[in-house]
């Protein structure tokens, strides 16, 4: 596979992992408009294969479906934020822009909780305040860690068992 195709496999993915396209005409359709976007962004030039992909690659590390959500909605945003700065009279980038904002409507948790990892990121260790914060929360912190398994043992447990006959 190519990076030029590397953003219609995304969107493509990003579309029908939450269901929005039931069928094969309106992907067709899709794919028809994600093709025009690359001649507007002249994605055939050959520096798009430099480095790989952007979006695809950090897909697969993601496999539980909250985990994909979180990711994918940061994806759908970035495309959105991309999208803001071509030109909206052209249908094809309308058409994109407003299937990825319906989308991203969907997407309310998974964005709060990427914004979440990104506020951690930030959070200075070094200062002394905050290793003073970070300790006196630390109890807490050991005791949701702790409860984490013991909730997925009792999901597992409930769920009829199969005859291993």
């Amino acid at each position: 596979m190519t990076c030029q195709t590397y953003s219609l496999l995304v969107l493509s993915v990003i579309m029908i992992y939450f269901g929005r396209f039931g069928n094969g005409l309106m992907l067709a359709q899709l794919q028809n408009d994600i093709d025009q976007l690359k001649a507007d962004f002249n994605s055939s030039h050959s520096d798009v294969a430099d480095g790989g992909p952007i979006f695809t690659d950090k897909l697969i590390n993601w496999t539980e479906r909250n985990e994909k959500r979180i990711i994918l909605s940061q994806i759908v945003s970035m495309y959105l934020e991309m999208l803001k700065t071509t030109d909206k009279r052209k249908a094809h980038v309308r058409h994109i822009s407003e299937e990825l904002s319906t989308l991203k409507k969907d997407l309310p948790d998974g964005l709060k909780k990427m914004k979440d990892l990104m506020d951690l990121t930030k959070v200075q260790m070094s200062d002394l305040k905050v290793q003073r914060k970070a300790v006196n929360e630390l109890f807490s912190v050991l005791q949701k860690l702790v409860e984490a398994p013991t909730s997925l043992k009792k999901k597992r447990s409930q769920s009829p068992r199969r005859c291993k006959c």
